[in-house]
């Protein structure tokens, strides 16, 4: 099993990683890029993106990321598919441990994001990015005027309807008890006009062709029979997104929920070691959020291993 070492080790080849890459393979450090699978991420099942600056809205997250990932090979980054299963934060030199080989380095960036929760509705994982949607946020203007389901009573679910109420013509709110009463964001949801709420109530099955969903079935705890609602959108937080660090072990600090502690530049607890991106449990999970958490770690890192007290910017006043 070879050994490799290098300047800088990326866990993670989302929009973190790659831009983290991008950014320190163009200041000379040499860089290895680790991805489990570049097809398995937030941005990479987005089926359309529309508020990525300065991105067309008919390019696809896939697309986007694919783009990414070349930006940061072509200056000179090591992209290699494989499995991360530990790490060792020793000072002087960061160890990652993978089935293909183990690799070393004087900076380790950790960037494998959160793992939403398995699809457990019928129809729900034929139609993810074809009407199914974890992101009102990303997804929501595309349903102007449109008839879409929000399925959940967690506080993320509340918000992402709140933002749909100011495209959808209605929002279907599918909850299987009724919010508590003293939940103002929930009374505050529930004013809305456009809001109709389905309380003890269970989403059966998301139904659609090939152009996307169409309709879904839900069943009313008061009634026998199944009811069929047409829409165009089904919004589904059952539950929050988990930050992937098993690999980790206790040799980083995290915060209460979940998310690696950094500071303001990216850091850990454990000296030389970065956390980028969804794995922070950040509240706005943005792609342009998490490229911009890589484009931090990198420039701290240049500074890191150059020793230098000032940060290098990437332009000149003529």
């Amino acid at each position: 099993m070879e050994t490799i070492e290098t300047d800088v080790v990326i866990v993670g080849g989302g929009p973190a990683g790659c831009s983290c890459a991008l950014y320190t393979s163009r200041a000379d450090l040499k860089t290895v890029i680790l991805d489990k699978n570049p097809s398995v991420g937030a941005l990479a099942i987005t089926h359309q993106i529309a508020n990525y600056p300065g991105v067309s809205s008919e390019m696809s997250g896939d697309a986007l990321l694919g783009i990414m990932r070349d930006q940061a090979i072509q200056y000179g980054a090591d992209y290699r598919r494989a499995q991360v299963f530990g790490i060792d934060v020793n000072p002087e030199w960061k160890t990652v441990f993978t089935p293909e080989g183990t690799f070393k380095a004087r900076a380790l960036v950790v960037a494998t994001g959160a793992m939403g929760r398995p699809a457990s509705f019928k129809g729900e994982a034929e139609f993810l990015g074809k009407g199914v949607s974890y992101c009102a946020t990303c997804d929501g203007a595309f349903y102007r005027g449109r008839e879409v389901a929000v399925v959940g009573v967690n506080k993320e679910a509340m918000e992402e309807a709140q933002v749909l109420t100011k495209f959808a013509s209605t929002v279907h709110w599918i909850t299987s008890n009724d919010p508590k009463d003293d939940d103002l964001i929930a009374k505050e949801l529930m004013n809305h006009s456009n809001v109709k709420h389905w309380s003890k109530a269970r989403l059966m099955q998301i139904k659609g062709d090939e152009m996307g969903v169409n309709e879904i079935v839900i069943k009313d705890r008061s009634q026998d029979s199944l009811q069929n609602l047409k829409l165009e959108g089904v919004f589904v937080y059952m539950s929050g997104s988990k930050p992937i660090t098993d690999f980790l072990g206790e040799q980083v600090a995290f915060k209460e929920d979940g998310g690696v502690l950094v500071d303001d530049f990216m850091s850990t607890t454990a000296e030389g070691v970065w956390a980028i991106g969804d794995i922070r449990n950040t509240p706005f999970k943005q792609a342009v959020v998490a490229a911009s958490d890589g484009c931090i770690a990198a420039m701290a890192i240049d500074r890191y291993l150059n020793s230098r007290k000032s940060i290098r910017v990437d332009w000149v006043h003529a």
